[in-house]
């Protein structure tokens, strides 16, 4: 295992640590259906290839994140060094295999999770790539400074970025934009922290200084971090500026299916629940790929995916990690690892007291699950029996088996989810130990002794055995009585009910790592976009006020007690933090390493990897 602090990728030959347990091999089905699959002729793999040029050295605003001690006075980042870009010569393509990418669609208005990812890793780039230490670094912004009493940012852009299809370099005026479509389109997790931030919802206003600097006013004091992880490269809240120019030409539908943007893979075409098409950008200002094209193909099954892999086919791919043996014995392969890459957990939907953003009851809100209680009030015995129903859910779950066997050990479990990365920040007495006996008690003491049924689905986002482990959590639950409701769905499926807080059961979610834990807590208030499903008026109170704390002792203060609260009432809870590990085929080489840490549960910067 691999400390935090050096997340240079493992490169291994691996064979698991534990056999599957018998309850795991139930897990599976057999079979699979028809599905599309690259074309193993694809490529060429040259005996040798030219060197990359290293990634522009980082350079930071303050952060508390990470183990850096907190500054609490901001000053001003160094400007990254320009180097020029790579002169490589690209040829052959990469082959990347998925479960789900959704349909392509780019403008910021369209573009929704989980697709957003996948634009990350491909033609977008945002404004900030997150360092190892969990710090911000420079992207498509170089400096940034923020003023004493943390209301006015400064941020100055690259002045050599150019957008895809000859749309002429990015500016400011591009940048803005992009975040006010995100921020209308409200289809981002972060579309109300963007408009905030650059639209000034909070009282704030806005100066373009030049063609490639701006002023913001935020209109109240914002914890960097927030701002940072909002508008970071990479994972399911990345946001890529794309040019204003093609969307005003063309218009937003027909912009979106051929968006122009500024990363180092343009899109050439695409087919729905099949393959997005992408090309390398000659002479990008960042890295020049070493290969000419990358395919992003969609394929759900993970025996399809396995057995692309196994054919050559597919050069990399997600997968589950009980596929490790079989792919460890393909000729050629190699194991690469990255550790700490996610963290993953269960939101308990229907949880929705107090009222929503517009002042109003929720709709949706239905005090015969078991799970909610018919009274607000934490004090009630209505409550009690709530939270009795919730801690039973998760001490029944063995999450040190489900570690060992689903994830073959690359992981460990926790108790509350967005503290991987900062454990020591957190209660050492938050824990929900594995006692399935006292979890029927539980249920028996709340009114249940019988159990009662509930739905349970995975939001399948692309992280190892994230279907996997959920469907033993469900294994889990029938054990104490509960009867449970696998629904697998696509998870561009079920978010719109996540948004509009419609959802009543519980979904296994996994995340990536946290700037600082109170950004994972903006989804338990009204004003989220997005929703776990837990809100109430005690929450809405003290996460708000944690997320205005710019002193960061007090921030990390004010996060353990609302976490503590969290985890005293149980309103969710963590299954495990887990390593991101996939298999490499012969034709790529598996020493590389990411340029962005904000998601590294997936494979990332492939502009970087050359020919083997």
């Amino acid at each position: 295992y691999v400390p935090q602090s050096s997340l240079k990728p493992m490169v291994i030959r691996h064979l698991p640590k534990a056999i599957v347990l018998l309850f795991v091999a139930l897990l599976f089905a057999c079979g699979s259906s028809a599905t599309a699959t690259p074309d193993s002729s694809g490529g060429t793999t040259p005996k040798s290839a030219p060197q990359a040029t290293t990634a522009p050295a980082a350079t930071s605003a303050p952060s508390t994140g990470g183990s850096v001690p907190p500054t609490a006075v901001p000053t001003a980042a160094v400007q990254a060094t320009k180097a020029p870009p790579a002169k490589v010569k690209p040829t052959g393509v990469i082959n990347y295999g998925v479960p789900e990418t959704g349909i392509f669609q780019g403008h910021p208005r369209e573009l929704s999770s989980p697709r957003v990812q996948y634009s990350a890793i491909s033609y977008g780039e945002s404004m900030w790539a997150i360092q190892p230490d969990l710090s911000a670094g420079p992207l498509l912004a170089t400096e940034w400074s923020i003023s004493d009493d943390f209301l006015t940012w400064t941020i100055k852009i690259r002045d050599d970025v150019e957008f895809h299809k000859g749309y002429g370099l990015m500016t400011i005026e591009d940048v803005h934009w992009s975040y006010k479509e995100y921020h209308e389109g409200a289809l981002n997790a972060r579309a109300t922290i963007l408009g905030d931030f650059w639209l000034g919802n909070q009282g704030g206003s806005q100066e373009i200084v030049d063609d490639h600097t701006i002023k913001l006013n935020t209109g109240v004091p914002w914890v960097p971090q927030v701002a940072y992880e909002a508008m970071r490269h990479l994972g399911g809240t990345s946001t890529s500026i794309v040019s204003k120019k093609q969307s005003d030409e063309l218009g937003v539908s027909e912009a979106s299916v051929n968006i122009a943007a500024t990363g180092p893979w343009e899109i050439v075409g695409h087919e729905s629940g099949v393959s997005w098409n992408f090309k390398a950008v000659q002479d990008h200002w960042r890295q020049t790929p070493f290969f000419d094209e990358f395919v992003i193909w969609t394929i759900p099954e993970e025996s399809a995916r396995v057995a692309g892999f196994q054919t050559g086919t597919l050069d990399i791919f997600q997968m589950a990690f009980d596929s490790l043996p079989t792919v460890d014995a393909v000729e050629g392969s190699k194991i690469v690892a990255w550790p700490n890459a996610g963290q993953a957990g269960l939101n308990i939907y229907g949880q929705t007291y107090g009222v929503d953003k517009e002042g109003n009851p929720y709709e949706a809100t239905d005090c015969t699950n078991a799970w909610v209680s018919c009274d607000e009030d934490p004090s009630s015995q209505e409550w009690a029996n709530a939270v009795m129903v919730k801690k039973a859910m998760s001490i029944s779950i063995d999450r040190d088996t489900i570690v060992e066997t689903l994830l073959s050990g690359f992981g460990h479990g926790i108790a509350l989810r967005d503290w991987m990365g900062h454990e020591g920040k957190a209660d050492p007495n938050w824990a929900f130990p594995y006692d399935p006996a006292a979890a029927k008690e539980l249920l028996s003491d709340a009114g249940y002794p019988d159990g009662f049924s509930i739905t349970l689905t995975p939001a399948i986002r692309g992280a190892p055995a994230e279907t996997e482990a959920c469907e033993a959590v469900a294994q889990y639950w029938e054990e104490i009585g509960i009867s449970v409701k696998i629904q697998n769905v696509p998870y561009a499926t079920i978010r719109p009910s996540l948004i509009t807080r419609q959802y009543q059961g519980v979904t296994c979610h996994t995340v990536g790592p946290r700037l600082t834990p109170i950004i994972g807590a903006g989804n338990y208030v009204n004003q989220s976009t997005f929703s776990y499903g837990t809100e109430h008026p005690w929450l809405q109170e003290k996460v708000t006020d944690a997320k205005a704390e710019v002193n960061p002792v007090e921030l990390a203060r004010k996060e353990r007690e609302v976490y503590g609260w969290f985890f005293d009432n149980v309103m969710g809870f963590g299954l495990y933090a887990f390593d991101g590990i996939w298999p490499v085929g012969p034709k790529l080489d598996p020493d590389w390493t990411p340029f962005a840490y904000s998601e590294p549960r997936l494979p990332n910067s492939f502009e970087y990897i050359k020919h083997r």
